[in-house]
């Protein structure tokens, strides 16, 4: 996990959940995967949209680099995870959003969040929408 990582981490867990910088107001979670390769417990922090009835979606946007970040493909190979929520824990299976589930996700969090536009913009791949739905 890098230094940004970790601070983040950090300042979420003494915080309740709230962060300063650049996720300060937004909604942030910490999504605990497990690795894909190597079977090993990661903690990703992340903004996410609540979707309704639990469910959450959370965005594979790597900061428009054109490659999808870690967690995506953790996440893919054991969809089994958990996520901090503010200072609850919770428990999702989560599941790549089907396209046309997708659109509608996605284009709701670039309307609230215009950087994940940016983020579209800067790479070729189609930036992955992932839905946690509660277990």
């Amino acid at each position: 996990m890098n230094d940004w990582n970790t601070h983040v981490i950090e300042e979420f867990r003494a915080n309740a959940g709230q962060v300063g910088g650049h996720f300060a107001g937004e909604p942030l979670l910490l999504l605990h995967t497990t690795g894909a390769r190597t079977g090993e417990p990661r903690v990703s922090p992340m903004m996410y949209q609540d979707l309704g009835d639990g469910r959450l979606a959370v965005f594979g946007s790597f900061a428009g680099r054109d490659v999808h970040p870690a967690w995506f493909h953790n996440l893919v190979a054991h969809p089994e995870v958990s996520a901090e929520i503010g200072s609850a824990t919770r428990t999702f299976t989560a599941r790549v959003a089907d396209p046309e589930e997708r659109r509608a996700i996605w284009e709701r969090q670039k309307q609230a969040y215009p950087r994940f536009a940016e983020y579209e913009q800067k790479t070729d791949r189609e930036i992955p929408v992932v839905v946690l739905e509660p277990r």
